[in-house]
């Protein structure tokens, strides 16, 4: 019998990293938090026909809350998440760097809104880890609100340079 007990209290001490119900429910809302604002921009993004939609949004912001939650769960200080902070911004931006594309047979690069998009996301994300919520959501909107912008003002410079019917 001793040895299932170990068993058992070995399995419960490595979940105990939510101690009580209010770990569990910061953690939860940060999280859902991050997966919902990315979610909304990726949807907006789907709704353009870009590549990067909803699901990679939405995980782009998940896990940039879950890469700030963990070491500030493990106690890290504000150099150590500072550091973290700092490689996942370059993480992202290698992933960012992939969605950009030169076409051989155009003057034209493709895929700068998306990574730009990509890596806002990731802040969004990261500011919902760090307990920023009103940081989040704010930056959301805005997000929405430049690339709801980005057909107009497209439109519209096209039509000032003459280059539209």
């Amino acid at each position: 019998m001793a040895w299932w007990d170990t068993v058992v209290r070995t399995v419960a001490s490595e979940f105990s990293d939510l101690a009580d119900a209010e770990q569990l429910t910061r953690l939860v809302v940060r999280l859902l938090l991050a997966a919902v604002l990315g979610g909304l921009l990726g949807l907006q993004r789907e709704r353009q026909g870009k590549e990067a939609g909803i699901r990679t949004h939405m995980l782009v912001a998940a896990g940039s809350a879950l890469f700030v939650l963990a070491p500030m769960q493990a106690g890290m200080d504000a150099e150590g998440l500072s550091r973290v902070l700092q490689g996942l911004l370059a993480g992202v931006g290698f992933i960012c760097a992939g969605s950009i594309l030169k076409l051989e047979n155009e003057e034209q690069v493709k895929g700068l809104t998306t990574a730009a998009g990509i890596w806002m996301t990731a802040a969004i994300g990261m500011c919902a880890g760090l307990g920023r919520e009103s940081t989040a959501v704010l930056s959301t909107l805005l997000v929405l609100g430049i690339l709801a912008l980005e057909g107009p003002l497209t439109r519209w410079g096209l039509r000032k340079e003459g280059k539209q019917d």
